[in-house]
């Protein structure tokens, strides 16, 4: 007959079962149905020594069958599986009853306290449901009306750090797990955690991102006046503790990262000087030329070309005046036609000392060498040369100047680089022009990388006006890289002349898939005062007869999905809001 017999196995070294209490059943015809796994997994106990002999004999009556092997003080028959099952339980709990406790393993510190305030309740269960809840298909062409939630969370962390609350506790693993998988979201994710986060990531590996990503997050930064620390880090940490470390002291103390930097500097990798040089982009100041120039004759020409570019940021820097020198030599206003004309003679060679301030003197493919050398002695001369240098001109004289030989494109993207690289809004609107100029992006922009950047050098309205110009004039399918560059929320023009424009797409009938992106891009950054303005928009359009089949319906749902986001997004911020909270 059948009999189930609840055993439970040997535990293991601290005195639990490995596999938990198990149901044995033994079959007719007496072969036992113990496992011979689950039977040997308590083959040793916590002292590492074997079981009784008594254990051996069980094991191997069981893998045998009681049909073929009696059980050793048992009767034979159709009661010998029961009693091999009875056999092995009083042996297991012999040997629970004999084991040894094992050594206490010590107690992790308890976390630190986070002084910051809580987030309010409503805040709290926002937060939760979009760590857990993404009903939204993220991507472009996602159907249906529901919100993207896992495109929300970086804009609610954003206003949660911004009103300086701390984390819930039980959300900090889920918090964690999203940052994992979204390198974007990590710097907000760890502000966020705060010191209690820090110490989760510390006890799973799979966190040890937190402890590489924020500053300090091995070891605690050296604060200000702890000379002793700081030396002690710097000579001894590791690489991204050090990273951390002079990034840290960078923005608080310019000099003294700098002179922290160069106590090692000769004995460093060449990779590891790119990164230490890199980070005095952060408060650069003609207090640093000394040690830039220095770093112009460095054995790698990637440590060379950064230095370059940082003296070159610097106008008064003697690399600027002698790049400004060699720039104006190739570049000269011809009077002798009905018009000036700008003419440009780019340099026959490249010689010592133009690689030395960082010109490279080999081409890529498909670029000349003069035309190439060209650009990289303009973007590299101070922007207030060609003033001087043309006879006055303001920047939007110098940009509608005519060129000659064709050097126009050349010379006006090496102007754009040298704008970003200098922040001269001046420059940069002179070479964007007028949004809405026949030719889209203005006389001296190349490519919508180019003008993205140029935007980049401008205050927010004024990039919200340029770009709003620009889709009133092109549409949207060029602007979607200049909308990326906009401040969030977008002001109320920008808003409107999106939203007019997608409603332009949708009464020409074009194909709706096409302006996914720029719908997605609205439904995080339009102003969520504009959902009330959107109404209008929700019905299902009556499709022309070249329209794309199902457009309508695409559109009516887009709509419906924006105007949801929006009231979401609302719904979002009044909860962060303090002053909201009843």
């Amino acid at each position: 007959m059948n009999r189930t017999v609840t055993a439970a196995a040997p535990s293991g070294p601290h005195g639990t079962a490995p596999s938990g209490p198990a149901s044995r059943t033994a079959g007719p015809g007496g072969a036992s149905g113990v496992s011979n796994a689950s039977i040997s997994s308590g083959s040793s106990g916590s002292s590492g020594s074997p079981l009784p002999d008594v254990w051996e004999d069980l094991v191997t009556t069981a893998l045998l069958g009681t049909d073929r092997r009696t059980p050793a003080g048992s009767a034979s028959g159709a009661n010998a599986p029961a009693a091999l099952l009875d056999a092995a339980a009083v042996a297991t709990l012999r040997r629970r009853a004999g084991l040894r406790p094992a050594r206490a393993a010590e107690h992790p510190r308890p976390a630190p306290e986070d002084p910051r305030p809580e987030l309010p309740p409503a805040a709290a269960r926002r937060l939760t449901t979009l760590l857990t809840d993404r009903s939204g298909a993220s991507g472009g062409g996602r159907r249906g009306a529901a919100p993207d939630l896992l495109e929300l969370l970086p804009q609610w962390l954003a206003a949660a750090n911004a009103h300086g609350f701390a984390a819930p506790p039980p959300a900090l693993p889920a918090l964690l797990d999203a940052a994992r998988g979204r390198t974007d979201l990590r710097p907000a994710v760890l502000r966020f955690a705060g010191p209690r986060g820090l110490w989760l990531a510390r006890l799973n590996p799979d966190w040890r991102f937190a402890l590489r990503s924020a500053p300090g997050g091995g070891t605690s930064t050296p604060g200000p006046g702890e000379t002793e620390r700081i030396l002690r880090l710097w000579q001894e940490g590791l690489f991204a503790e050090r990273v951390a470390l002079l990034s840290s002291l960078r923005s608080r103390e310019p000099a003294a990262a700098r002179e922290l930097l160069a106590t090692t500097w000769a004995t460093e990798r060449a990779e590891d000087r790119l990164m230490f040089l890199d980070s005095l982009r952060t408060r650069l100041g003609p207090d640093d030329e000394p040690f830039l120039e220095q770093s112009l004759a460095d054995r790698s020409r990637n440590v060379r070309a950064t230095a370059a570019e940082l003296l070159s940021a610097l106008p008064g820097s003697a690399l600027a005046h002698r790049m400004a020198v060699r720039a104006r030599a190739c570049v000269a206003v011809d009077h002798t036609g009905d018009a000036p004309v700008l003419t440009v003679e780019a340099p026959h060679e490249c010689d010592a000392g133009m690689e030395r301030d960082g010109v490279v003197a080999k081409a890529p493919a498909g670029r000349g060498e003069r035309s190439w050398w060209l650009g990289q002695l303009v973007e590299a001369a101070p922007l207030d040369t060609w003033s001087r240098r043309l006879g006055g001109r303001t920047p939007q004289q110098i940009v509608a100047l005519p060129v000659g030989d064709d050097w126009r494109n050349e010379l006006h993207a090496a102007w754009c680089r040298a704008a970003v690289r200098q922040r001269d809004a001046g420059w940069a609107q002179a070479l964007l022009g007028e949004p809405s100029a026949a030719e889209a992006g203005g006389p001296g922009a190349v490519s919508l990388a180019e003008r993205a950047k140029l935007l980049g050098t401008l205050a927010a309205a004024e990039r919200a006006e340029w770009v709003a110009g620009f889709i009133g004039t092109h549409g949207l399918p060029d602007a979607f890289q200049l909308l990326g560059v906009c401040a969030v929320p977008w002001a109320p023009p920008l808003g409107r002349a999106v939203v007019d424009a997608l409603d332009i797409a949708r009464d020409a009938g074009n194909y709706p898939w096409s302006f996914s992106g720029v719908m997605g891009l609205a439904e995080r950054c339009l102003d969520p005062l504009e959902a009330g303005h959107l109404d209008a928009l929700l019905a299902v359009p009556d499709e022309a007869e070249d329209a794309s089949p199902g457009a309508g319906g695409y559109w009516s749902e887009a709509f419906q999905r924006l105007v949801t986001t929006l009231r979401l997004r609302a719904a979002m911020l009044a909860e962060l809001n303090p002053a909201a909270q009843p």
